[in-house]
């Protein structure tokens, strides 16, 4: 059915098979016989380097608990490099759900960032640069189930 289908795309429109995908819009694909995994390693190199920070040192978690910042309420300089950095974050999601909470919150602040805001993001940069390998992996199972897990301590 899949070469039927082929056939006909290419009788149909201009173009050719160029096999299994590997790269689509920044995103890393290995399909394995295992599963597919999804990243976005590349990109989140090039964020990295688009803004200094490609050989920062690491940080365990992307955000420092609400309340232990140090409250900087000067504002930041260039808005559009924190918009441009917010919205590198917020791409990089499509793979990196442990980014998502960490993108949101500081998307709130797209109109007029803090200087503390800025440092926050830069902490940002810095998880990622420690877990760089990271992203999803789809796996084949004959009875899937749904897990989900929650931070108590949040709540």
């Amino acid at each position: 059915m899949i070469e039927d289908f082929k056939t006909a795309m290419k009788n149909e429109f201009e173009m050719s098979d160029l096999g299994l995908l590997n790269y689509f819009l920044g995103m890393e694909i290995n399909q394995q016989e295992e599963g597919i995994s999804l990243s976005q390693e590349c990109y989140a190199k090039k964020l990295l380097e688009k803004f200094n920070m490609k050989d920062c040192t690491s940080m365990r978690t992307p955000l420092v608990p609400q309340g232990k910042t140090q409250s900087e309420e000067k504002e930041f300089a260039d808005a559009q490099v924190y918009r441009s950095l917010v919205g590198g974050l917020l791409y990089l999601t499509a793979t990196r759900p442990d980014l998502m909470f960490s993108a949101s919150y500081l998307s709130r602040y797209l109109k007029e960032p803090k200087v503390r805001h800025f440092k926050e993001v830069k902490r940002v940069l810095r998880y990622i640069q420690g877990t760089l390998n990271l992203g999803l992996m789809f796996t084949a199972v004959k009875e899937p189930r749904l897990i989900g897990y929650s931070d108590s301590d949040w709540g």
